[in-house]
């Protein structure tokens, strides 16, 4: 992943906010549309392409075209700060690798003790009964 590459890549777009701000609100575009289109990306490898496509299937359109908007502040400058640091945060996370689970054996303690318990349950339920008569 190159940073530099990806974030010449980045398209913004400027949007009118919605929330407080009086009337500057009405006049200023201050929300940021970020817009990120990850199969013409040169600055990610092929497998890092594939491993984001997996790992981002929810937040991608069906284009690959990943959407991302910031409207926190009441700055544009601020908001596209903000939506470009949530990007890079949002990539970092997806090209990590989940570690394979290997599943681990249950101890034989563990099975004897349960076996112990299901033996002293089964003897206390058996005293219970009343004797058989023959």
């Amino acid at each position: 992943m190159n940073k530099d590459i990806l974030q010449s890549e980045l398209q913004f777009k400027a949007v009118r906010s919605s929330g407080a701000g009086g009337q500057n609100v009405n006049k200023v575009a201050s929300k940021v549309e970020l817009i990120f289109d990850l199969e013409a990306s040169n600055g990610l490898t092929d497998d890092e392409k594939a491993l984001l496509k997996q790992n981002l299937r929810t937040r991608l359109t069906k284009e690959n075209v990943l959407l991302l908007q910031c409207e926190e502040s009441r700055s544009q400058h601020k908001n596209k700060t903000l939506v470009v640091q949530r990007f890079f945060d949002l990539i970092k996370e997806g090209l990590i690798i989940p570690k394979k689970r290997i599943p681990t054996k249950t101890p034989r303690s563990v099975v004897r003790k349960r076996l112990k318990a299901k033996r002293k349950t089964s003897d206390k339920k058996a005293g219970r009964r009343p004797p058989e008569i023959e």
